[in-house]
């Protein structure tokens, strides 16, 4: 598996996208309502949450990471709230980095949890619940925001520069998971990551209706060592060219790539196949912080890739560096005014 969305949703419209166009109306007017729906649960402390227009991977993960600190740096105590997909934990759970493996709670709560108080739940409202219980005076949720039903603050939408909302059309016919009018009316501002022409009609338009949209890039850290290095690349995530393109931008060149779908563990053989070809081809390998998580507590060939590999770390570098302390901070006064008027009520 190499990709967990269809090549069609990323170009124009064409007969895949049209045949599938009565099941999108379906999925849409059931997003629809979700959207719509009141009588959200209001908590007493604030909640951002860090979702996309679309399915697929745009940079969520980063950007809540990015967040965290931020609230971290004011002398907040932010904990972050997650699904859990992936992972075979279906009860509310204190994500421990230490303890925990990516098929216990998933990769990307493996991660956040290094920087952050994670919890996972599958009802959201109890995932919250256990973080306030725990200390946090500040919700991060990561994804949700077409369907959680709990009450949010400040709404960041996140967009990728390069794919945009690919045909603009609603699952199964496109990768927009609710029509895009309701989601702009609901979202708080957008984030435009990385450089790029597809998004822009889109910003655009949310810029005439008067959302704010902040543009950021995903930075990866000190790398130097792979500089001119010849080099084997894997990636299971969303959009794997997008760290295939990272390693290329730090100056690695990737003789050879592996491309497998998000959140995907990988068989033995797959394992093989990237240390014999990277033993064949003399390559060093590389990969990504989530793919490498995954990887954690196992034995035989996949600890020997573990040992081998070398991950390149990224961070969401905002354009402008206060933007995550003005947001959270615009979240705490909205959250602020909320409870007043209730009290008020």
């Amino acid at each position: 598996m190499v990709s967990d969305s269809p090549p069609f949703w990323w170009r124009k419209t064409g007969w895949e996208a049209l045949a599938l166009a009565p099941f999108s109306w379906i999925y849409g007017a059931v997003a629809a309502r979700n959207l719509r729906r009141g009588a959200r649960a209001p908590l007493p402390v604030p909640v951002i949450c860090v979702g996309n227009f679309t399915v697929g991977g745009a940079g969520k993960t980063p950007t809540v990471i990015a967040l965290a600190k931020a609230a971290k740096a004011i002398g907040m105590k932010p904990g972050v709230l997650s699904r859990g997909y992936g992972g075979s934990i279906d009860r509310t759970t204190v994500v421990d980095p230490h303890h925990h493996r990516a098929r216990d709670v998933g990769d990307e709560p493996l991660l956040i949890a290094r920087e952050a108080l994670t919890v996972i739940a599958r009802r959201r409202i109890d995932g919250a619940n256990r973080l306030i219980a725990e200390g946090a005076n500040l919700i991060i949720m990561d994804d949700g925001f077409q369907s959680a039903r709990l009450h949010v603050d400040y709404a960041l939408m996140v967009i990728d520069a390069r794919r945009g909302i690919g045909n603009g059309r609603i699952v199964p016919s496109g990768p927009v998971r609710a029509p895009t009018s309701l989601q702009l009316k609901y979202a708080t501002a957008l984030l435009k990551v990385g450089e790029g022409v597809a998004a822009d009609p889109f910003i655009r338009l949310a810029a005439r209706i008067g959302k704010p949209v902040m543009e950021a890039k995903i930075a990866p850290r000190q790398a130097d060592n792979l500089d001119g290095m010849r080099v084997l690349a894997f990636a299971g995530i969303a959009d794997p060219e997008k760290f295939f393109r990272t390693v290329r931008e730090i100056g690695a060149e990737p003789v050879a790539t592996r491309s497998f779908g998000d959140h995907q563990h990988l068989t033995d053989d797959e394992i093989e196949d990237i240390l014999s070809t990277a033993d064949s081809e003399e390559l060093q390998i590389v990969t990504t912080a989530k793919d490498a998580v995954r990887l954690i507590g196992h034995h035989g060939r996949a600890e020997e890739l573990a040992r081998r590999m070398q991950v390149i770390d990224v961070d969401m570098a905002f354009d402008n560096p206060q933007a995550p302390t003005l947001i959270v901070r615009e979240a705490v006064e909205t959250a602020r005014r909320r409870r007043a008027k209730a009290n008020k009520a």
